[in-house]
């Protein structure tokens, strides 16, 4: 399955959910796609509900569904509740913690700046935007790359971070302190959803 490449904002008006995380992409037209989209009120079986919770948290972290699964699968094999394990590998992507630091505006640009190998974990070189980063690790941009506008203006829109990370203004750098608790993340998600979804 080929990735999307289409804009997030007809994803999150399918879904009716911002898979950008600021609200944006919904907010001028907060009903979905089409000529009746305003109209639509059709009541969701239980299988669409999943499928919609499921879409929404796949839209929002830009993976295809091949991707989306084999991470669901590994999190079934490790201790915990199934559903915030999942959560909590999505976050370990690097793509991910790029776009947390605030390298890039969205979780899509952070991906780009991974795949050109603007990026270094523990001052190695990484492209691959699944890369699963370990606690304590050092994500870094790249001596030459520093000057990238792309960042400096990404940078210059950050008003907060998230707790589990750090970062170093000066060094371009900041570290994976920590795997996220539920709290930290977003809560319009219900992961209990997207387990029954898979197990069904």
């Amino acid at each position: 399955m080929s990735r999307y490449t289409g804009p997030s904002y007809k994803q999150a008006r399918r879904v009716g959910f911002s898979v950008l995380e600021n609200g944006k992409d919904i907010a001028r037209r907060p009903y979905g796609p089409g000529q009746h989209g305003a109209d639509r009120k059709s009541k969701l079986s239980d299988y669409g509900v999943q499928l919609k919770e499921k879409q929404k948290v796949r839209f929002m972290y830009g993976m295809n569904e091949k991707q989306f699964r084999k991470t669901f699968n590994e999190a079934q094999k490790i201790e915990g509740i199934t559903g915030e394990v999942f959560l909590k590998l999505l976050e370990s992507r690097l793509d991910n913690l790029v776009y947390r630091l605030g390298l890039a505006s969205t979780r899509r640009a952070a991906r780009q700046l991974v795949n050109h190998g603007h990026i270094t974990v523990d001052g190695k070189k990484v492209d691959i935007p699944s890369y699963r980063v370990k606690p304590g690790s050092t994500i870094a941009v790249k001596d030459s790359s520093k000057d990238l506008k792309v960042i400096k203006e990404s940078l210059e829109k950050v008003t907060n971070r998230v707790e589990f990370v750090t970062f170093d203004e000066n060094k371009l750098s900041g570290t994976y302190v920590r795997l996220p608790e539920r709290g930290e993340l977003n809560a319009d998600i219900n992961e209990s959803l997207i387990v029954e979804f898979y197990n069904r």
